[in-house]
């Protein structure tokens, strides 16, 4: 028998955990530790869901139910669930709320799973949370007997994975359908559900087609970015909370207006994390949306800009480094030195900063209980104003009197 080595980790799937039956929590005590109640709740879930998978076969249990489980207990903020909680809590959710909540906010962890293991295949992203991503789990898991039977890229992984995001947003809906709601609050949940479920994909096919198409529409950019990011993140999350709380249509109207802002602000700052964050802060490796040639508002912005102004050799770089998957770190460079003298980032910081102040005064016309209310807009301000530790700047540093 060989000695396991340091990298084991990444080549085996993780053991099963068992998970054992809570009563369920006391509304004051979820808010003391939103995200701690949402990952205890996942845990049960997802040890129901992997008995299961292991009664069906063992093999598709260790590779996929077991890694897939996981990845969604052990990773993630638990943003989305965060803002079910507080905008339940702030329409007037009480104890009697907190199981149907716990559940619908552990499917949302699931539905995100989908996305985000779904969304790496579509990039090819070997990396996700600063750990390998989960198709490439499975090719580490598998390297040496796809190598030998299918010489070159193996499509194994990335199958796999497709059916793991699958098995993700089959669980997720489970959680939902499953969900102890009164009959009108399921109905307003279900229709909020389906909505955003699709909106997601529809989101995700027009990041495809940007990509694909070369897009440089900051209009379908924003498009994108609303329907991907802005309303599966934050938007619907908020709704959810409000329907599970019976919240009227007023508040329904305020909470989702401010989240759509502070979403869109959300996924406009992940744009330049991208571009200019730190690997080891962001957990991802820096300018893979250019490389991958992502039609971000971004690069469509610095596209027109420089169109404009006639800065023809920038133009060209610009359409030239997209899509390049093997852009190195000089040309890179480069290219945020390009991005710099268009003024694109600063324009996208001022527009997220407006995005952030729209989302405050939203949410202040909301007829909402405190303290909820301070949690939701401290969380909305965290999603939507510019992080202080990523290592990100959208400043050109200075060398020799020259910006770059």
């Amino acid at each position: 028998m060989h000695a396991k080595s340091a990298d084991d980790h990444l080549v085996t799937a993780p053991r099963r955990r068992t998970a054992h039956a809570l009563p369920p929590a006391a509304a004051a005590v979820v808010d003391t530790g939103v995200a701690e109640a949402v990952t205890s709740e996942l845990e049960r879930c997802c040890a129901d869901f992997v008995a299961h998978s292991l009664s069906l076969d063992p093999v598709f249990s260790h590779d996929v139910a077991e890694r897939l489980a996981a990845f969604t207990c052990d990773g993630g903020s638990r943003i989305r669930s965060r803002f079910l909680w507080w905008a339940l809590r702030a329409c007037g959710g009480t104890d009697a709320h907190t199981p149907g909540a716990l559940r619908v906010a552990a499917a949302l962890e699931l539905i995100q799973s989908c996305a985000l293991i779904h969304d790496d295949v579509m990039d090819q992203s070997a990396v996700r949370r600063g750990k390998p991503s989960f198709h490439t789990q499975i090719a580490l898991q598998y390297s040496r007997t796809t190598a030998a039977r299918q010489p070159g890229l193996s499509p194994f992984p990335q199958a796999a994975a497709v059916l793991a995001g699958d098995l993700a947003l089959s669980w997720a809906d489970d959680l939902v359908a499953e969900a102890d709601l009164d009959p009108p609050v399921r109905t307003e949940a279900l229709r909020i559900w389906r909505a955003m479920r699709t909106e997601m994909i529809a989101g995700q096919y027009l990041d495809l087609h940007g990509q694909a198409t070369s897009s440089r529409s900051a209009v379908q950019a924003i498009r994108t970015v609303c329907l991907k990011a802005a309303r599966y993140t934050v938007e619907q999350p908020l709704a959810l909370g409000a329907a599970l709380a019976g919240a009227d249509d007023a508040n329904t109207r305020a909470l989702t207006a401010a989240g759509r802002c502070a979403g869109i602000a959300f996924q406009l700052r992940d744009d330049l994390l991208g571009v200019f964050g730190d690997p080891a802060l962001t957990g991802k490796p820096s300018g893979e949306d250019i490389r991958s040639g992502k039609a971000t508002y971004l690069l469509a912005l610095a596209h027109s800009r420089a169109y404009a102004s006639g800065a023809t050799t920038i133009v060209d770089l610009l359409r030239d480094c997209r899509g390049s998957a093997p852009l190195s770190e000089p040309v890179l460079s480069s290219v945020r030195e390009a991005l710099h003298s268009t003024g694109a980032p600063a324009q996208v910081e001022r527009r997220i900063e407006r995005l952030a102040r729209a989302s405050e005064r939203l949410l202040a016309a909301a007829n909402l209980a405190e303290p909820a209310a301070r949690s939701l807009s401290e969380l909305l301000v965290q999603v939507a104003s510019p992080p202080q530790d990523r290592g990100m700047t959208t400043e050109p540093a200075v060398r020799g009197g020259t910006a770059r």
